[in-house]
């Protein structure tokens, strides 16, 4: 082997990066928006899941207070706080709440779609019963 063939097959030309850059960002710019889509998707779900459960445990205590004592209650926010009362496991977060707010949490409040205060995850109203995240969002609140 000649010198000549050695320096022509040891690597990539300056022109050859150059395009394999470009598709790269290229690649880069149709992924990113999927991916923004896809986590979105995610967290929308994340708190319609949370929201279910929660509504849920609630619809249950009322039912067994309507059974056991005769008259049927929705249950005090106090005994929706506590572990094991209404739900057997803790508060799960809203996932469009951050952590300093938090987002595993219940606030009173009175009128469903209001946002209430800076801290809560959900907002509970006492006297109907109704849950709904606390979050200023377009759509959570509809749900």
């Amino acid at each position: 082997m000649s010198l000549r063939t050695l320096r022509e097959n040891r690597g990539f030309t300056l022109i050859e990066l150059v395009i394999i850059i470009v598709i790269l960002g290229i690649l880069a710019a149709v992924a990113i928006p999927k991916y923004q889509d896809v986590s979105t998707e995610a967290r929308e779900a994340a708190a319609r899941a949370a929201l279910g459960g929660l509504r849920s445990g609630i619809a249950i205590w009322y039912a067994n207070q309507a059974v056991t004592t005769g008259t049927a209650t929705w249950p005090s926010l106090d005994s929706l706080r506590t572990a094991g009362a209404v739900m057997e496991h803790a508060i799960p977060k809203n996932p469009y709440q951050s952590d300093t707010n938090a987002p595993d949490s219940i606030v009173a409040g009175v009128a469903k779609g209001t946002t209430v205060g800076t801290r809560g995850g959900w907002v509970y109203n006492e006297s109907t019963g109704e849950l709904w995240p606390n979050t200023s969002g377009v759509g959570e609140n509809n749900w």
